[in-house]
């Protein structure tokens, strides 16, 4: 499951990164002296943020390696407020009635020489795609949170049962040691079938 999030989030780094290539708005304006210019806002020039949300995505995929229990979940969490914030800004290229004063102000031109605006929803469909996906990736690495942490607990529960021994005996890091060894935590050490692989 990790490993679905993972791509997932991949995915959408790279999303987010073409997205913030692709022209968002195009601007028309007319100084009066000579012919009328065009200039294209890229969606990194458009929405500033999609870059640095790329950059934390792709950073996020990688940290779903390292960490387990808790801190995947805080992980998830941050990973879905990410999702969240590449939603408001693909929508917003479609809801501001009035882009124009923006567009004008990000290509340094004056309000007063401004002939038209016009929107490309190139970037923000493939924005809208990668919250998607983020969203997608930080459902999968929750479950996969709340699933290592009921496996922890089964095998506290299992070693317990067969050893005699408290469940607090074994804690969840070292049960993830043992199994990274090759170990059964669920077995008893000693036995001959219950080394590492």
């Amino acid at each position: 499951m990790i490993r679905v999030a993972q791509l997932a989030l991949l995915l959408s780094a790279v999303s987010l990164w073409v997205a913030s290539r692709l022209t968002w708005v195009q601007i028309s304006s007319f100084d009066g002296l000579g012919q009328p210019r065009t200039a294209d806002l890229t969606g990194a020039d458009w929405s500033t943020a999609l870059v640095p949300l790329a950059l934390l995505v792709g950073a996020a995929a990688v940290a779903a390696l390292a960490v387990r229990g808790w801190p995947l979940r805080v992980l998830a969490v941050l990973v879905a407020a990410a999702s969240a914030g590449m939603g408001y800004l693909a929508i917003s290229l479609w809801v501001t009635v009035d882009i124009a004063v923006r567009a004008a102000r990000l290509a340094e031109v004056p309000v007063a020489d401004l002939l038209g605006t016009q929107r490309h929803y190139g970037g923000a469909v493939a924005t809208l795609i990668a919250a998607a996906l983020t969203l997608f990736g930080s459902v999968l690495l929750m479950r996969s949170a709340a699933g290592a942490g009921s496996d922890a607990a089964r095998y506290s529960r299992r070693r317990a049962a067969g050893t005699g021994e408290s469940v607090t005996t074994m804690s969840e890091p070292m049960i993830w040691d043992a199994l990274d060894k090759g170990s059964d935590p669920t077995q008893d050490p000693a036995h001959p079938d219950n080394k590492g692989r």
